[in-house]
């Protein structure tokens, strides 16, 4: 069973959509879960514009809850996609060797092999933001969802 795990900052707006999507194009053979690199919102639900932004897209991201991403998740996850640069260097500060390392990927460069770009963050912008996102967001899943169904 392969486990994957979305990171953003706060695991409020970019990796919950993230997790929320990916679950809906893979089977239950697939795991997916999201956390964050801070503990701002420890508990919390997702933000309510991308609660209702996936709720566009029939995905319902209601019963998640916020967590702070640990060291243990590079044992518990196979693969980690940080949302961003930043994010990716904070999740790479934690890792304890080169296996760890291994797993740690930038989500667009599903999309967009190579160009290190950032999912950006919605959080203090309209909800514009947070469709442009999910767009972002579901282009990768669909690409990591043929990757996975294909080595199946």
């Amino acid at each position: 069973m392969t486990k994957i795990l979305m990171v953003c900052l706060g695991n409020i707006c970019r990796s919950p959509l993230a997790e929320g999507i990916l679950k809906s194009k893979l089977d239950n053979t697939y795991i997916v879960d999201s956390a964050g690199t801070s503990s701002y919102h420890i508990g919390n639900k997702p933000d309510p514009r991308s609660i209702t932004t996936a709720q566009k897209h029939n995905i319902d991201i209601t019963k998640q809850r916020a967590r702070q991403f640990t060291k243990q998740d590079f044992l518990d996850f196979d693969i980690i996609y940080a949302m961003d640069n930043s994010n990716y260097d904070n999740i790479l500060a934690l890792a304890e060797n080169e296996t760890d390392k291994s797993k740690v990927k930038l989500i667009l460069n599903e999309s967009f092999p190579n160009k290190n770009l950032d999912v950006p963050d919605p959080y203090y912008g309209g909800n514009n933001g947070f469709e442009k996102v999910y767009t972002l967001l579901n282009d990768a899943c669909q690409k990591i969802s043929k990757t996975l169904n294909s080595n199946t």
